[in-house]
């Protein structure tokens, strides 16, 4: 006999596998279905099976051994039965013409009796059988076939409620994924809001959706630029240019990160950060002088080994003021954390007055720091737009109060002696 096959197999096969139910392990429902039809028709047989491209499997059997899950599909009788939409019933299958040499009628079990219903989706297609079989010809009362038809919709509808699960664990699923993705993101969004903003300023911005300008009656502000800079974009490759003043500015950062000074921007070759905002403090005169050390420091290392390699050197300018500020985010699209004031204008001034390799500082600045550092004299110094300074180069800590030879590391009397320690 030529297997059964519907006519729209392939989409049936699709919806079958939607209720991921094959090679599942029992469950009590659905044996409660094929129990109930056993005893309602009499029969010693009663199965929940699923059909799939090459065999019947069995989601409940009554009346058969634990071990019997699944038969070839081109041998049964429920292969025919999911090709139609109602009922099949056939009172002794050795006389009907269809059914009659069937594998399972002709041997072993030896199959006489067939009631079986196609277990229909919502979408119409036939995804398995409930059915009753037996090993004597019998009849069934309208009553039990109309209860065959009945169980097999309440076995549907128990195939459907895990579909629904399913269903309903994939969308959770995509939710959670969805929310994971989102928050990941907001995080994301987060790291790079305190890339750019300090964290207090980030956390005013996330809470209130803007920022309100801060003056700060005291700061100290480090303006840093590097001599002769438009020189070396006529001489070098500008990758490996931009390059290397990336490895500096991120060197700067670090610096200024661990002398509690808050980067503010970079202009071009010019590196702005300060000291005393957007948290107040008081050692920020001191913190704006050892980073400018370090920063001095780290430019003479790197200057040694250009010359090794014979490129020109770095000629870092720093100069530093205290003096208060105003402080707030600017931009709309684009946040930007800055500063403003005289005492800014004056920084950048001195860094204009300053030598390559060192560090100039204002007055306001030096009395602040003169007990711990070493620094010389300049006398008053005339800058543009602003007048006469006196100014003063910061050499390096006092040999009372240094860990290092150059003067550039603290030692614990330093902290002590600061009024900090």
């Amino acid at each position: 006999m030529q297997e059964a096959t519907s006519v729209n197999e392939a989409e049936r096969l699709a919806a079958l596998a939607l209720y991921q139910v094959l090679d599942t392990p029992p469950e009590f429902a659905f044996d409660a279905v094929t129990e109930l039809a056993a005893e309602i028709c009499g029969c010693p047989v009663a199965l929940i099976s699923l059909v799939d491209e090459h065999r019947q499997w069995m989601k409940s059997k009554y009346g058969l051994p634990a071990d019997f899950t699944e038969c070839p599909r081109e041998i049964t009788v429920c292969s025919h039965t999911i090709c139609s939409n109602d009922l099949i019933y056939v009172p002794d299958l050795t006389v009907h013409e269809r059914y009659k040499d069937l594998p399972v009628v002709t041997q072993e079990p030896h199959l006489r009796f067939y009631c079986g219903m196609p277990l229909i989706n919502r979408e119409g297609y036939a995804l398995g059988t409930l059915c009753v079989v037996g090993f004597e010809p019998r009849e069934l009362r309208p009553s039990q076939r109309e209860a065959v038809r009945r169980l097999a919709q309440q076995a549907m509808a128990l195939l459907e409620l895990r579909r629904q699960l399913l269903e309903r664990n994939a969308l959770l699923n995509e939710l959670a994924q969805a929310k994971a993705s989102a928050e990941e993101a907001r995080d994301q969004s987060d790291r790079l809001l305190r890339n750019i903003l300090p964290e207090p300023v980030a956390d005013e911005l996330q809470q209130y959706g803007k920022v309100e300008p801060r003056f700060h009656e005291a700061t100290t502000i480090l303006f840093a630029d590097f001599k002769k800079f438009t020189l070396l974009t006529e001489t070098l490759d500008p990758a490996r240019l931009l390059n290397q003043l990336d490895q500096n500015f991120g060197r700067f950062d670090e610096i200024a990160a661990d002398n509690r000074l808050e980067t503010i921007k970079t202009i071009g070759d010019a590196y702005l950060c300060a000291g005393g905002l957007p948290m107040p403090n008081r050692t920020h005169p001191i913190d704006a002088c050892l980073a400018a050390l370090q920063m001095q420091t780290y430019i003479r290392s790197a200057n040694r080994q250009r010359e090794k390699l014979r490129l020109a050197s770095w000629e870092l300018r720093i100069g530093i003021n205290s003096g208060p500020a105003i402080a707030g985010i600017v931009g709309h699209r684009r946040f930007t954390y800055d500063i403003w004031g005289n005492a800014v204008n004056v920084a950048q001034r001195l860094e204009e007055a300053c030598e390559p390799g060192r560090i100039n500082i204002s007055a306001s600045t030096f009395h602040h720091v003169s007990r711990l550092f070493e620094a010389e004299a300049r006398g008053s110094v005339s800058v543009k737009h602003i007048g006469a300074i006196d100014m003063y180069f910061l050499n390096r800590i006092r040999p009372e109060f240094s860990a290092d030879a150059e003067g550039c590391i603290p030692n614990a009397e330093f902290w002590r002696a600061s009024g900090t320690g």
